[in-house]
């Protein structure tokens, strides 16, 4: 089954068009990726599918079902997202318990304390950090808050927005394995919007290019270590990115 497909998606914001004609399937099981420059529209894609852009047409279906525009619970159940900022993205009054818990109390779910003492755990973080405020955890685990925050629903889907680029290198790498091992254990579907090649050549199976709110090219992962690309934007792209010495590196590197 597909976990996503977008068919002929425009957005606008403010009544203007940003976002053309987006075709996108994405199986139950891959980690797909939209990648350009910024600006390019990969963000607003993603912030449609999450009900955060409500000015768009064309449909928008979630494992088989339309996706109506808004928010709602029964779309919380099934899909969730991370932000880029684990800064911004943790209320700073609110302790690592409640913030897991209000998801669970709003859909009136039971079993809290079990529910989330397993999920800090599949986060790798222990008992110790569940009374903490986020001003007290560094920016790795702020971000490992915000995706266990994200699992408490046990969605299929995790839409993330630049999941790492506000980390550490050294940190990076860490959400990145725990993303992939995410991936693994609990089957999950990620869409996610990133600069960062190596990053896509770590985690993702295909990816998406995005020049001026369209998509130019659809390639599969491998592709950023051979530099076969069709389209010259995509080609382009690679290029300035560093090609495939710089998808082989640890350390990213960014477009902009």
């Amino acid at each position: 089954m597909k976990a996503l497909a977008l068919e002929n998606v425009d957005i606008a914001y403010a009544g203007t068009r940003v976002v053309h004609d987006v075709n996108i399937e994405v199986a139950e099981g891959e980690s797909f990726a939209l990648v350009g420059e910024s600006g390019s529209g990969k963000s607003t894609v993603l912030k449609a599918v999450a009900g955060l852009a409500p000015e768009w047409t064309g449909s928008i279906d979630v494992l088989g079902q339309p996706r109506a525009h808004g928010t709602g619970r029964a779309f919380a159940r099934t899909c969730q997202m991370v932000f880029q900022d684990p800064y911004g993205s943790l209320h700073p009054r609110k302790t690592v318990n409640a913030a897991l818990v209000e998801p669970l109390a709003v859909h009136g779910l039971g079993n809290r304390d079990a529910r989330v003492a397993d999920t800090l755990q599949a986060v790798g973080l222990d008992e110790r950090f569940r009374f903490r405020f986020p001003h007290q955890l560094s920016g790795g685990q702020r971000q490992r808050v915000a995706i266990a925050r994200a699992l408490m629903l046990e969605p299929k889907i995790m839409l993330l927005d630049e999941p790492t680029s506000a980390l550490d290198v050294s940190v990076q790498a860490e959400i990145l394995n725990l993303l992939k091992r995410l991936r693994r254990e609990q089957g999950l579907t990620y869409l996610m919007v990133t600069h960062n090649l190596p990053v896509v050549a770590f985690l993702c199976d295909r990816l998406a290019v995005m020049k001026a709110g369209r998509i130019v090219e659809v390639a599969p992962a491998r592709t950023l270590r051979t530099g076969g690309f069709a389209h010259p934007y995509s080609r382009e792209l690679y290029a300035a990115s560093g090609g495939a010495h710089a998808v082989e590196q640890p350390r990213p590197v960014e477009l902009t």
